[in-house]
């Protein structure tokens, strides 16, 4: 094997992304006695996915979850007035960050001493981004912690959507007009993800890569979607084996990581399970993990720490993998896998054979049948 393709280095940026889960019925199921209200999923809950535009530079088309970059905004000094009096500097309440383990952050550090933590930015952005792309806002009002299960979406704002869209500083203004604050708490950690180098044609753009936080809230019901229309143009509420269904029907497109989790959180019966998982594992660390691109004669694999081909090595951050041998050699020769294996757009397969860390959960070996293609 080699690495034979090594670019000047890419331009990194940080990120979020929101995983909704939400129970219940999807929006107006029940409206009426025709159609229907479907049947509740194998999981007992759904996801939120976004159909990002065909315009879009980084991933067009593909289905995902409600995120984007972060934001000076999100940042700003002027949160610690809004979090006042309740909650403090610097977690608001959030408790210790969970150390972050695995890659090292190819972002460099900020130098704004009067900037929030990074976790408390990210949540921040997560929720922002979700209500730009989803119309889905998730505030608290100001004033002590309720207690319950958290994630309760605010009520849609009308006309101060629009404004948001343009200028993320407008988030900070419109929660401050409501006298709300991001519902911080109300997510947990799930996982970290570097954009992998040179993702053959899957729908990346190589010269735009982020260190993605994915964030996971759990919602008793799923809250009325209303896309952006301009980045994103439509919407969907997925169990997650309806997501894969969908994928190998070629229906939408999952883009890796979104497949990768979507198959993690099959793992859940219900979103009770799901939402005791996070708050036991709260305290654990979280893993940012970098993709390596194995390019073979028929296909890619992307492996990930664990794997028995996983180069610890920062110098694959702008460099793949090559081999003339098939997937289905490259297969055969090997036993410790942790790895997504890309036969083609919608033909994927997941190859699990380690341990998970820090109390987490990896998703089970999924092999895509070829009668569906």
């Amino acid at each position: 094997m080699s690495g034979p393709l090594r670019p000047g280095p890419s331009s990194w940026r940080r990120a979020a992304s929101l995983i909704l889960a939400a129970g219940g019925t999807r929006p107006g199921a029940a409206a009426s006695s025709l159609p229907l209200p479907p049947p509740p999923p194998a999981e007992g809950f759904r996801l939120l996915l976004l159909q990002r535009s065909a315009k879009q530079g980084f991933m067009p088309n593909a289905h995902v979850f409600p995120g984007g970059a972060l934001d000076a905004a999100d940042r700003s000094a002027d949160w610690l007035r809004l979090f006042a009096p309740y909650q403090g500097p610097p977690r608001f309440g959030l408790g210790p960050e969970p150390p972050r383990c695995g890659t090292p952050s190819p972002v460099p550090p900020d130098g704004d001493a009067g900037a929030l933590p990074d976790d408390v930015a990210l949540r921040i952005c997560a929720i922002r981004e979700t209500f730009e792309e989803a119309g889905v806002l998730l505030l608290r009002p100001r004033g002590p912690r309720p207690a319950g299960v958290p994630g309760e979406p605010a009520p849609e704002p009308g006309r101060a959507l629009e404004p948001v869209r343009r200028d993320a500083r407008d988030f900070l203004r419109l929660c401050a007009h409501l006298d709300c604050t991001p519902d911080i708490w109300a997510l947990h950690d799930w996982s970290v993800w570097l954009t992998p180098f040179f993702s053959h044609g899957h729908g990346y753009n190589r010269g735009r890569r982020f260190d993605t936080a994915f964030y996971l809230c759990c919602l008793r019901e799923p809250p009325l979607v209303c896309p952006d229309s301009a980045e994103v143009v439509g919407s969907q509420w997925s169990s997650p084996s309806e997501a894969t269904r969908s994928l190998i029907s070629k229906e939408i497109w999952l883009p890796p990581p979104q497949f990768y989790e979507i198959r993690r959180l099959e793992n859940f019966a219900s979103l009770s399970d799901l939402h005791i998982f996070c708050l036991d594992r709260a305290s654990e660390g979280v893993e940012r993990w970098l993709p390596i691109t194995l390019l073979t004669a028929d296909g890619v694999v992307q492996l990930l720490p664990g794997d028995e081909l996983y180069l610890k090595d920062s110098d694959f951050l702008e460099k793949v993998l090559s081999t003339e041998k098939s997937i289905e050699e490259v297969m055969r020769e090997g036993k410790k896998f942790h790895r997504i294996v890309i036969h083609s757009r919608h033909h994927c397969s997941l190859h699990v054979t380690v341990q998970p860390q820090y109390k987490h959960i990896y998703p089970k070996t999924y092999v895509a049948s070829k009668s569906h293609l």
